[in-house]
């Protein structure tokens, strides 16, 4: 998956919303449960990782779909974002992909006219 932006945190917002629009389809998803998540890592690269690990892990063991990400702060190692979404309605939410971790396989962070990330997951 591609991902960019003008800036990082757009990277990581759209790396996100990305990712879970490869599991269901994000316009049928509301934006009625709100998840702060804060993650640390050795550099971006690792934090881009360890950010979409812990969606997956949330959404696997809470069974929570988000769709919006509000990154507040964003350090080469320290992310704290607010994630927007809401509990799995298998009615309203078919799972198209099953999505087991985000990979180092590959992975690049680039700035070249905005920031672009190259992300490649384990299905």
């Amino acid at each position: 998956m591609l991902a960019s932006g003008e800036n990082l945190k757009q990277v990581f917002a759209n790396a996100a919303k990305g990712m879970f629009s490869l599991i269901t389809d994000l316009r049928k998803v509301k934006t009625t449960y709100r998840k702060e998540i804060n993650i640390t890592a050795p550099d971006k690269e690792s934090l881009l990782v360890a950010w979409l690990n812990e969606l997956i892990y949330t959404f696997d063991v809470e069974q929570l779909l988000f769709k919006k990400f509000d990154i507040i702060k964003l350090t080469d190692n320290l992310l704290r974002a607010i994630a927007w979404g809401e509990k799995v309605d298998s009615n309203r939410h078919p799972i198209k992909l099953g999505i087991k971790s985000t990979t180092y396989h590959m992975l690049e962070i680039k700035k070249n006219q905005g920031y672009h990330a190259k992300i490649f997951f384990d299905i």
